[in-house]
């Protein structure tokens, strides 16, 4: 039997089999012969992460977020104060609104905070759910021509928006200053909720990336799944004033906990943890999901792109 050498790559398994050389003849013997044969065969089933390879190429990812950074904000002249004028004038419209139609009752601070403080993280999400499920596509030529981890064109798209999560922040931050709200030490579970709208976001970003190539429908789909979701997401009304077993189906969204979460943080608001640690488990599920889905559909995406 001949032995056989297989090395297991990210792209594929490379098998060398070596082949017992023959006894020629001076006339017989030829220069090229290698006494190698090479078979390449694609990996099948489920892929883990490759983790190493991240590493390596994490430059790439740093490159990636410059770059979506600054076509984002190229030619215009408000620059990253887009990212606190969507939630800002959001906030004017709510609270315009519901001053003169209905009073909701927040525990507390003034309706301003609590909607700004719910409207921060769900923009983020949303815009970097519109923007991630497109990333593959608009990369096409990129993806054609050389190999690099696919995980990074939706992941870099992503995290450039996280500039705009902190910008928002601080205007957060100049809020509470205007309306005298003290911070109370809630604010140190602020990172916990950070990660988690992260986690959330970058699984749900990748499944609709890696749908996007195969299924060019998902354009159109999410920004009306976006808008339809806000309302199941208690950004301009408090999780408690929902009827208890509404409130367990909207606890299934992974944004529910993370906005509860950051008024927790940020206004000092009691939240509900059981609907809340749901959310967060969801969020987690969400993202080892959306590592394994992407990783499963990757293989194709340079001939279907």
């Amino acid at each position: 039997m001949l032995p056989v050498i297989s090395l297991i790559t990210g792209r594929g398994e490379l098998s060398v089999t070596t082949q017992a050389p023959r006894h020629r003849s001076s006339r017989e013997a030829r220069p090229d012969s290698s006494g190698f044969e090479v078979v390449i065969r694609p990996r099948r089933g489920w892929q883990g992460i490759d983790w190493r390879e991240l590493w390596h190429h994490r430059e790439l990812l740093g490159f990636l977020v410059w770059r979506d950074v600054k076509i984002r904000y190229k030619q215009t002249a408000l620059g990253s104060l887009w990212a606190v004028l969507q939630p800002l004038l959001a906030m004017l419209i709510f609270c315009g609104l519901f001053s003169r139609v209905v009073t909701i009752a927040t525990g507390g601070p003034p309706y301003a905070l609590f909607v700004f403080a719910g409207l921060v993280p769900w923009t983020f999400f949303a815009n970097a759910l519109t923007l991630s499920s497109t990333s593959l596509v608009g990369n096409e030529q990129m993806i054609r021509k050389t190999y690099f981890p696919r995980l990074f064109v939706p992941l870099g798209t992503i995290f450039a928006l996280g500039l705009d999560l902190l910008v928002g922040l601080g205007f957060m931050g100049l809020l509470l200053v205007y309306y005298h709200w003290v911070i109370s030490p809630t604010l140190l579970w602020l990172p916990v909720f950070l990660m988690a709208g992260v986690l959330a976001t970058t699984g749900a970003g990748l499944v609709l990336a890696a749908l996007n190539v195969y299924f060019r429908d998902i354009k159109y789909v999410v920004p009306f799944a976006i808008q339809m979701a806000f309302f199941l997401t208690p950004v301009i009304y408090p999780l408690s004033r929902l009827p208890a077993r509404l409130r367990t189906f909207v606890a299934l969204n992974p944004m529910t906990g993370v906005i509860e979460g950051f008024r927790h943080a940020l206004l000092g608001i009691p939240a509900a943890w059981g609907p809340a640690v749901l959310s967060l488990g969801v969020s987690a599920i969400w993202f080892v999901a959306g590592l394994f889905v992407f990783r499963r559909m990757e293989r194709d995406f340079a001939d279907v792109v």
